[in-house]
């Protein structure tokens, strides 16, 4: 006979406390990455029992909040009215999550990380999804990865050369909002950026973007403060006017890190040789360089990132990864001839296709399906295909596989999450990894679809939009 859950768990009436009993499963260690169909199956069972009104639809949408907010909520009120363990939904695995940390620099966090690049205020207020997102991550025994910039903002303002330290801000009122809540402080780590750019060419231009930068977070010091790219914006380059500070910036970073304002410094989008004579500059400063930020994806591993990749492995300089997913592309979101995947799609930890430019959108449709010129046709399914097979077996999402292969090379992925429910898809990510015979198997298919990922639109991963032109720089 079929056992009703108890009625004072109806999530209808008290929402509040569903959230809150998912995050004491998080906080048990309970394993929340299960197969998209076992949760498909438990949510119905709660829906025909009265306890949860929200319902899913072919297409696995939700007419009140997202599938994964709602289908972890209803687990959880599952799991917790009947007594079950995790153990009852064990997956392939040779770690708990909650010890799967990794050290950059002198900090030790979660294996993955989590992009701020896409945060935004709504009407200069925090978005109700972003405050459940830190509420969430803050569960996480051992914090939060949070990476970000002082050149994060809206688009728009970013585009205009605006919104300096908006996302800066945001990121701050977030954890302190969420520590009053919590009546506790949130073990986050916070990772910012400082831009080069033309009237920056001194020393004491470095330290003053940190000192912002830091007021900006409300931390005495940073605990991981980056240059985001070579010097490479020169307007004035035509003129010859085309000097490089990347030493002078590397000096800056010395100085912070001697005057106490950051804990570990690091770079991005440097190559091997650039990554070299950094932190050989830096050692003879007594500067130790914690990390190097680069674009690294299972397709993404040509044009030099692979190369710089064993190089920082070599230096002691943990990779950074960002474009994990290649934009969404190793999610099968853009793949129409994969219907399997229909349930993942709204499952995907990158952003929504509606917040793509129609140039971003047309470039990630032509790598999805190919256009039988620099894009064989069938694009990137082959390895969708593959990699759909190793998750099946594993009872994990396409996501989380292009996630821990970044793992099993060595490097912490950023990918980029605006929802609590992204968010805990990505960790799904933790606490187990690929074989060596599923990692090689997955990279013979990538080199064998006959081109390599470099970004789409305006947004590339080896060149910025910086306001005259694209400016490039090569890891090669």
């Amino acid at each position: 006979m079929t056992q009703t859950p108890p009625t004072h768990l109806n999530t209808t009436s008290n929402q509040h406390n569903s959230t809150y009993l998912f995050r004491i499963l998080l906080i048990r260690g309970v394993d929340t990455s299960l197969n998209q169909h076992v949760f498909y199956h438990l949510h119905n069972f709660i829906l025909s029992s009265g306890c949860l009104t929200t319902s899913i639809d072919a297409q696995y949408q939700y007419q009140k909040v997202s599938i994964m907010q709602s289908i972890y909520q209803s687990t959880s009120l599952l799991l917790l009215a009947f007594g079950a363990t995790a153990d009852a939904f064990s997956t392939t695995s040779n770690a708990p999550s909650s010890t799967d940390v990794t050290q950059v620099g002198s900090l030790t966090v979660p294996t993955i990380g989590c992009g701020t690049i896409a945060w935004s205020t709504d009407f200069g207020r925090p978005n109700p999804e972003l405050v459940d997102l830190v509420s969430t991550a803050s569960t996480n025994q051992n914090g939060v990865f949070l990476d970000t910039g002082e050149r994060y903002g809206s688009h728009a303002k970013t585009a205009l050369g605006m919104g300096w330290g908006e996302t800066e801000c945001l990121v701050a009122k977030l954890l302190k909002d969420n520590d009053a809540v919590e009546n506790h402080p949130s073990k986050a780590v916070v990772a910012t950026k400082f831009t080069p750019s033309p009237w920056r060419t001194t020393v004491e231009s470095v330290v003053e973007a940190c000192e912002e930068s830091r007021k900006r977070l409300g931390v005495e010091s940073i605990d991981l403060y980056q240059i985001q790219m070579p010097d490479i914006v020169k307007p004035l380059r035509r003129f010859g006017l085309d000097k490089s500070y990347d030493k002078v910036y590397w000096d800056g970073l010395a100085e912070c890190y001697n005057r106490g304002l950051v804990q570990n410094v690091g770079v991005s989008n440097y190559g091997p040789t650039l990554v070299t004579e950094c932190s050989e500059h830096l050692a003879k400063r007594g500067v130790p360089l914690a990390s190097n930020q680069i674009a690294y994806s299972l397709i993404g591993r040509h044009n030099g990132a692979q190369q710089t990749l064993d190089t920082c492995n070599e230096l002691g300089v943990k990779v950074l990864a960002y474009y994990p997913f290649a934009m969404g592309l190793l999610t099968g979101k853009y793949t129409s001839a994969m219907p399997e995947l229909s349930a993942e799609h709204a499952l995907t930890s990158s952003l929504t296709k509606s917040r793509r430019s129609k140039f971003e959108q047309k470039d990630l449709e032509r790598y999805a399906k190919g256009d039988g010129k620099s894009i064989p046709a069938g694009g990137v399914a082959p390895l969708l295909s593959t990699m759909e097979r190793i998750a099946n077996d594993r009872d994990k999402t396409v996501a989380q596989v292009a996630l821990n292969y970044i793992i099993c090379k060595g490097a912490v992925p950023i990918p980029g999450a605006r929802t609590a429910a992204q968010y805990v898809d990505n960790m799904g990510a933790l606490g187990w990894r690929l074989t060596e015979a599923e990692v090689s198997e997955m990279e013979n298919v990538a080199d064998n679809l006959g081109f390599s990922f470099d970004g789409a639109g305006f947004k590339r991963s080896n060149a910025k939009f910086v306001g005259y032109g694209m400016e490039t720089w090569s890891l090669t």
